[in-house]
């Protein structure tokens, strides 16, 4: 039996430029059950990224909510709302966002040292999913001495290393090559499938959307179509060397 997890309802976004007000977001609404895998697609200006910020607590709404575990995370105050994003949300964005001077595995431990548990403590969570992600050799390893697609994988592990009920990825292949952002978007569909994590991904790529099971076009600020299907895999093109 499926499983609600989050919640957006009437979600409204006025931003103020100048004398003009725009509106992102014309009361959005929709849910997500655990464990689900769904895209978010649509041109720029369509509020998609808009969404995504609304939901990562990033961003507050105009009006609206957004509910994830059964709590309203626009009522939280700051400091909790950062304390929520630290750990129960995983973030990955398409430019990695990784600590130059750390190594994959300190910065896959990052959003746990934040929270003050010690390294020693927080080592070898971090090595098991570096090693899941298949990046055991590459653990002392600094970004700049690793590809585009081990710095997003390690940014997919440092994503998982709170056990978080959310992981919203922001263009994650939106860097890579072809091949590469294939494995990753793999990855993450493997994630969602064998260990029951929930993604929520932003993308503009039919490709990409299609290793969701569920895929939202957004235009204008609304939400155009919703479709639920365990195989868009049709929009699919395999990838050549």
């Amino acid at each position: 039996m499926a499983v609600q997890l989050l919640e957006v309802k009437h979600l409204k976004k006025v931003y103020q430029r100048g004398q003009q007000q725009v509106e992102a977001l014309k009361g959005v609404s929709f849910t997500v059950n655990r464990g689900q895998f769904t895209a978010i697609m649509g041109p720029s200006g369509s509020g998609k990224s808009t969404l995504l910020h609304m939901m990562g607590g990033l961003d507050r709404p105009t009006s609206g909510s957004v509910i994830l575990d059964g709590q309203a995370i626009e009522t939280y105050g700051d400091n909790e709302l950062s304390a929520f994003r630290r750990r129960r949300l995983g973030f990955i964005f398409q430019f990695f966002n990784l600590l130059p001077t750390l190594t994959a595995l300190e910065n896959v431990a990052l959003p746990l040292l934040l929270d003050k548990q010690p390294m020693k403590k927080i080592a070898p969570k971090a090595q098991d999913l570096l090693t899941l992600i298949g990046l055991k050799d590459r653990m002392d390893h600094k970004p700049d001495q690793l590809s585009g697609g081990e710095m997003q994988r390690v940014a997919i592990a440092r994503a998982l290393v709170t056990d978080p009920l959310l992981i919203l990825a922001d263009e994650p292949t939106g860097n890579l090559d072809s091949i590469t952002g294939a494995k990753v978007l793999e990855l993450l569909k493997l994630m969602s499938i064998q260990r029951g994590h929930t993604v929520l991904m932003v993308t503009h790529d039919i490709k990409a959307a299609s290793y969701a099971n569920r895929l939202i076009k957004m235009r204008d600020g609304h939400i155009e179509s919703d479709t639920r299907s365990e195989n868009l895999e049709e929009h699919r093109e395999t990838p050549r060397a």
